[in-house]
């Protein structure tokens, strides 16, 4: 296209609670919308006139459709792995596939290091623009809740207002979101948790058969989280890449708080396996690199759902990004935290 107009921006970025932040005057709405709003992952998802699969499916809803949730059931009729429901307008939709998201605005900073600052997406999600050399802004990657970015600058956009431009190390361009959608992730989300514990005391086991994620200090249990490891590779394609999680003895060798997982591939598809913004990431598998991290594309832990790594909700995912050492890291003793997955 040779020229987006504002109306045109803003129809193409009308949906739900986006689009009407997006219509007028940029101001928080939190007054008007759910304190509990939920995003449609999956491409469609049924919504049941009960929490049970077996009930009766009354309607629709599809990917990126925000929905208020007034109420979370743990059902008898599960599924087993993930019984929680969750109650919407007009039925019941099972959370597996719905992200639980909020709608934070956020105020401007101009000034950024040259290495980039570090920003999280607050909103369900932000429809990100590349600029072209022929001055024609493109849509381009949809940026999740929860979600990382680093940051360089802030420019005008294409409805004429600021945005932040986001460098991508893995296509090697940049792309924009309303300044409005991300806050900076601040020092202290850095810092290291349980420092005073000895470094080579700290370890992780994963469990493929319960589908958790356990952090030890010595022998005393102080965390556990709902994981979701690699679906059964079942293929036997040649040279394929294996989908299930690596078992045996492990160490985490490198954490990165923003990666871009995938190919690479220049277009905003859902189904093509693109995640730019993947946040928290511990990398404990080298060969493959396998790792842990946040995960904004389901809300399925307890099930096997990943191409191997071990999914996380983002803010598990944080904390052990925070509590595992690595040995470039102050007072870690040259420890690496060993992952047993078994």
């Amino acid at each position: 296209m040779s020229k987006l107009s504002r109306r045109d921006f803003l129809k193409s970025m009308s949906a739900g609670a986006i689009g009407l932040a997006l219509t007028g005057k940029r101001s928080d709405l939190s007054t008007i919308l759910s304190p509990q709003l939920g995003r449609v992952t999956k491409e469609s998802l049924s919504v049941y006139s009960n929490p049970s699969d077996t009930s009766t499916i009354l309607s629709q809803r599809y990917r990126d459709d925000i929905v208020h949730i007034y109420e979370e059931v743990t059902s008898p009729d599960g599924p087993g792995y993930n019984p929680v429901w969750y109650r919407v307008w007009g039925g019941y939709l099972h959370s597996g596939f719905v992200q639980k998201v909020k709608y934070q605005l956020n105020t401007v900073i101009n000034e950024f290091p040259s290495t980039g600052q570090l920003m999280e997406v607050t909103v369900p999600y932000s429809q990100s623009y590349r600029h072209r050399v022929n001055e024609a802004w493109e849509k381009f990657y949809r940026l999740y809740y929860s979600s990382t970015h680093w940051v360089f600058s802030a420019k005008d956009g294409p409805d004429g207002m600021l945005w932040y431009e986001i460098r991508d190390g893995l296509v090697d361009l940049s792309y924009y979101v309303p300044v409005e959608h991300l806050r900076p992730v601040q020092p202290d989300e850095f810092t290291p948790l349980h420092r005073d514990v000895d470094a080579g005391s700290k370890k992780i086991e994963i469990s493929i058969d319960f589908q958790k994620l356990l952090a030890y200090e010595g022998s005393q249990l102080v965390k556990e989280f709902p994981v979701s490891t690699g679906v059964p590779y079942l293929s036997s394609v040649p040279n394929t890449i294996p989908t299930d999680t690596p078992r045996g003895n492990f160490k985490i060798h490198a954490k990165r708080p923003s990666v871009h997982m995938g190919d690479g591939t220049l277009r905003s598809d859902a189904e093509a396996y693109e995640l730019p913004g993947v946040p928290w990431v511990s990398y404990f598998e080298a060969s493959t690199g396998v790792a842990i991290h946040g995960t904004f594309w389901h809300n399925n832990f307890g099930m096997t759902m990943s191409h191997g790594c071990i999914n996380m909700r983002s803010e598990d995912a944080k904390w052990i990004y925070r509590w595992t050492t690595i040995p470039d890291e102050e007072d870690s003793q040259g420890y690496r935290t060993s992952v047993l997955v078994y």
